[in-house]
């Protein structure tokens, strides 16, 4: 398990540069106006979107896990708890198919618990336009 962090950024090219630096490592993932990092220490997914007329910095916050069942537990734990938001499987965001649940904090701030199933192919990978992916 790992956090996600998604960030809109003004060019995504500074962006790559600035957390290669930061972090010591170069992107898992690169596409246009896009990039990820996969990092093991700290256990984070940094997700950067090209996206320079956007009003906010955060894009949204996540968690990875590698197993269907965490997502199942996650969104069962969230509908009891009442905070439950959409539910996706086999949906196509950021770059790749995945199933997730969502959840909104009280101050608007979009969380998923999500796994990957596979790559997308580039062309069908719809780009977030705004916070929340696709």
């Amino acid at each position: 398990m790992r956090v996600q962090l998604a960030l809109n950024v003004r060019d995504i090219e500074e962006a790559v540069a600035y957390y290669a630096k930061l972090f010591g490592a170069e992107p898992n993932k690169r596409r246009p106006g896009y990039a990820n990092f996969a990092l093991d220490a700290p256990p984070l997914k940094l997700v950067l979107f090209e996206n320079p007329n956007a009003s906010e910095r955060l894009n949204h916050l996540g968690v990875e896990v590698f197993d269907q069942t965490e997502v199942d537990v996650a969104s069962e734990r969230l509908a009891v708890a009442g905070i439950r938001g959409p539910v996706e499987e086999e949906t196509t965001c950021c770059h790749a198919v995945q199933n997730k649940v969502w959840s909104e904090d009280p101050e608007g701030a979009k969380w998923e618990w999500y796994r990957v199933l596979r790559d997308a192919e580039p062309e069908v990978a719809p780009q977030p336009e705004a916070r929340g992916c696709c």
